[in-house]
């Protein structure tokens, strides 16, 4: 990406490249992919799964916009949980910040965390914190708080952590999802300010500097932790894998990783998402993830125009992206 693209329309090519990707995938969510091998997606189409129109966001999509807004109307640097949990709340009950004002699609995990939050549990105690918490609801979610603290993520000695933690703590407070987000997040950052750099060269980068900080916390659950995540750590090895050896489930270790093999694997936004769909299972998260870092490196005008042009909504989005700045 040319570092001469004004940080507006990077946020952009960010935000709309996890939302089309999540659009292209409701359609096809929870199929196998023996049946995508059979029928793959290869344009956004409509129906399937969920019975939407072409171009519906789902879940996904819906935490980030709620997201956006909470931090376009931060009025300092001390983020108020209480309020962003209200607008996950009336997302979940009321339909607030979807395309049609219908919820039609929410993980376990996300549901419990607010329904906690609405039994007067505290913002960042809200979120499961057993194993069995570990699915991928605060990572696909995690992107604007990502571009938030992209300069702190940005540099050599991370910074911004308790940031990501807490916005992750919010509906999956277990150490595995919070390490999953800060891996996510440190990609972001550098890819926001990558300046043409080799899209290999950024992921080996933003990996090694999160085994690194891992490794410097005097930590055992981190230490156990780390490990599940230990096939990012040789970028090299982790890209040569079989299509076979990726798995593209709701667990936020396998959409982590999904995501990521997908990026390194292509060399389009519209050739990463497809893949990603393409792997079946989580088809929505997966590529929404995976959207969120291809529409970043590639740019907003890489994002196929016909599949930007059918998202609901799409110009209150670009006023909350502005916003967020």
């Amino acid at each position: 990406m040319n570092k001469a693209i004004p940080i507006l329309e990077k946020y952009k090519a960010a935000v709309f490249g996890l939302i089309v990707g999540d659009a292209l995938g409701v359609p096809a969510e929870f199929k196998s992919r023996i049946e995508m091998k059979s029928h793959p997606v290869t344009d956004m189409m409509g129906y399937g799964t969920h019975q939407q129109p072409a171009g519906t966001w789902s879940d996904d999509s819906s935490m980030v916009v709620a997201a956006m807004e909470w931090l376009g109307e931060m009025q300092d640097n001390e983020p108020d949980y209480a309020l962003l949990m209200d607008k996950f709340s009336n997302w979940l009950m009321y339909g607030d910040y979807t395309p049609y004002g219908e919820t039609f699609d929410s993980g376990i995990s996300t549901s419990r965390a607010i329904i906690n939050y609405g039994k007067g549990m505290d913002p960042l105690q809200c979120g499961g914190k057993t194993d069995w918490d570990n699915g991928n609801g605060s990572l696909m979610r995690i992107l604007p708080a990502a571009l938030w603290k992209a300069n702190e993520l940005s540099k050599e000695e991370i910074d911004g952590t308790d940031f990501i933690y807490e916005v992750s703590a919010l509906t999956h407070a277990h150490t595995r999802s919070k390490m999953g987000c800060l891996i996510y997040s440190k990609l972001i950052a550098e890819l926001l300010y990558c300046q043409d750099r080799d899209k290999f060269d950024l992921v080996e980068k933003s990996m090694l500097a999160c085994k690194k900080y891992f490794d410097s916390m005097d930590d055992e659950e981190v230490a156990h932790e780390k490990e599940k995540y230990g096939r990012l750590w040789d970028v090299a090895a982790f890209q040569q894998l079989d299509e076979n050896e990726i798995k593209s489930s709701g667990y936020v270790v396998d959409t982590l990783e999904a995501a990521i093999w997908c990026f390194m694997n292509t060399d389009t936004y519209k050739d990463c998402v497809l893949k990603a769909v393409n792997l079946g299972e989580d088809t929505d998260t997966v590529a929404a993830v995976a959207g969120g870092l291809a529409g970043l490196y590639y740019g907003i005008e890489a994002i196929p125009q016909e599949w930007m042009n059918i998202l609901p909504k799409k110009e209150w989005i670009d006023e909350l992206i502005e916003k967020l700045l």
